[in-house]
């Protein structure tokens, strides 16, 4: 298990859109449905990090927040708020992070991981049955052996190894791996997840999802 989350957000759909993904990215999630809900769950429970809305009944996110700090739990704000005024107010209050509605769900994920990593360093080795990928440094092993990946190669197998049972369309990966300028075409994905399954022999591990992207298999 990664770490413990809060989620804070009254709006249920959102809520379990949050849910599901972190708990498939492996993340231990407790949901509150106000800010009263959430202040009673971090009296009562330990966290790594929390998601707050702002606009949210009882408590808002703002006002939620000091409690947070004292416990010494970070918090990202993810609201529907994209006004300057806000998103500079919440960071001087002390967020780690700010996201405006509507977001991408890997874009967040790698934002929790930034923080986490922030927060609680040390973090550098990714194991996945018999591969082991040393984030720091930068090599990948299979049963033991070297395993030769390029640099682009390296930094997709690393986001799959992050996030293992979702779905990850070619535009996140694209987004994650090439970056926000990248300006060739999502066949570049296919190619370089190829050149992953063959090196690994991982036919059946990273399995393709027909019209959006590709995931890797939770390992029985």
């Amino acid at each position: 298990m990664k770490a413990k989350v809060l989620i804070a957000e009254d709006d249920h759909a959102i809520q379990r859109l949050l849910e599901t993904n972190l708990q498939v990215a492996g993340y231990a999630v407790v949901c509150a449905s106000d800010g009263r809900q959430a202040l009673d769950a971090v009296q009562e429970e330990l966290f790594d990090l929390a998601l707050l809305d702002i606009m949210m009944p009882e408590l808002d996110g703002f006002e939620l927040l000091p409690y947070l700090q004292q416990k010494d739990i970070p918090v990202i704000f993810v609201s529907a708020k994209a006004d300057v005024v806000s998103r500079v107010q919440g960071l001087r209050l002390g967020a780690e992070d700010y996201l405006v509605k509507p977001f991408d769900i890997l874009e967040l994920l790698v934002r929790m991981e930034k923080v986490l990593e922030r927060r609680f360093p040390g973090k550098d080795i990714l194991q996945y049955k018999d591969v082991c990928l040393d984030v720091n440094g930068h090599s990948v092993q299979k049963n033991g052996q070297a395993v030769d990946l390029k640099p682009l190669e390296f930094d997709l197998l690393r986001t799959f190894l992050r996030y293992p049972g979702m779905v990850l369309t070619r535009e996140q990966l694209l987004k994650q791996v090439w970056g926000e300028d990248f300006l060739g075409e999502t066949r570049t994905i296919d190619v370089h997840v190829a050149a992953l399954r063959r090196k690994l022999e991982w036919q059946d591990r990273i399995t393709t999802v027909f019209k959006v992207g590709y995931r890797l298999e939770v390992a029985p």
